[in-house]
């Protein structure tokens, strides 16, 4: 039997779906992709279910792409993969709710740009780390780029730096940003038991057009650029050094760095 990195409950009309791949920081591999596809598939499929809730485990909701799976196996069906993911969560027929309190970073942001409520505690961190490895946020744009501020992308996109769950609200990339994630989940959760199946449905339908029509127009040809950029000498040097734990050769080292 596999090892159980995703976990499903249901209680009082919301479905949980648990994030616990701890030796990786919940990185995106293909065990957890799959295992969280059957999941959101099965509350899908569940009357019972009204919501779903998106949580995790540990001090990382998402680190992204599993690098030391990104050797092996063809980019294009990675990528694929990764875009039927974030497809089934923009157009899931019932709300899904984030509770977010722990490190965001690359791929990971993808999952957090596909839910449609996003509640963000104060260990939350984010940061589009692509472009230090050699790559690009390519496939994570499709949902990201509908919710944010366009100056606010252009800075962190270029960049990869960090920044925090008030700057993520503020940019548009959370909905709220508390202090008492389990206080505010429960709030928005309440209050979405209120409303009827269909009225989730079709009103959930109205906010989710601008990501769907990214996923169907743009998915192809980024998933080619995405393909690109893992079979390049810059990405391989890139991923190389992460798990090695060193610099890129590209780095240039910043003032505070230099020795005198």
């Amino acid at each position: 039997m596999s090892t159980e990195l995703v976990h499903y409950a249901v209680d009082d009309a919301v479905a949980t779906i648990t994030l616990d791949s701890p030796h990786n920081r919940n990185a995106l591999s293909s065990a957890l992709v799959q295992q969280l596809g059957d999941h959101l598939a099965a509350a899908a499929a569940d009357d019972a279910v009204r919501a779903v809730l998106l949580t995790h485990t540990g001090g990382t909701f998402c680190a992204g792409a599993d690098l030391s799976e990104a050797s092996g196996g063809s980019p294009k069906d990675s990528t694929a993969t990764l875009v039927a993911l974030l497809k089934s969560l923009v157009a899931l027929p019932k709300p899904v709710v984030a509770r977010i309190d722990g490190h965001v970073r690359a791929g990971g942001l993808g999952l957090v740009g596909a839910c449609d409520i996003v509640i963000a505690g104060p260990q939350t961190s984010y940061a589009f780390t692509e472009v230090r490895l050699g790559l690009a946020p390519a496939m994570i744009s499709l949902t990201v780029l509908p919710r944010i501020a366009q100056r606010a992308a252009s800075r962190y996109f270029l960049t990869g730096e960090k920044f925090d769950a008030a700057t993520a609200e503020r940019i548009g990339l959370v909905t709220v940003a508390t202090d008492d994630t389990e206080a505010t989940t429960a709030g928005v959760l309440d209050a979405l038991r209120k409303g009827s199946p269909q009225g989730l449905r079709e009103s959930k339908a109205l906010t989710t057009v601008p990501v769907l029509r990214a996923l169907d127009e743009d998915a192809d040809r980024l998933a080619d650029l995405s393909a690109r950029l893992f079979a390049s000498d810059e990405a391989r040097e890139g991923m190389l050094s992460f798990l090695e734990r060193r610099p890129p050769r590209w780095a240039t080292p910043t003032p505070a760095e230099e020795t005198p």
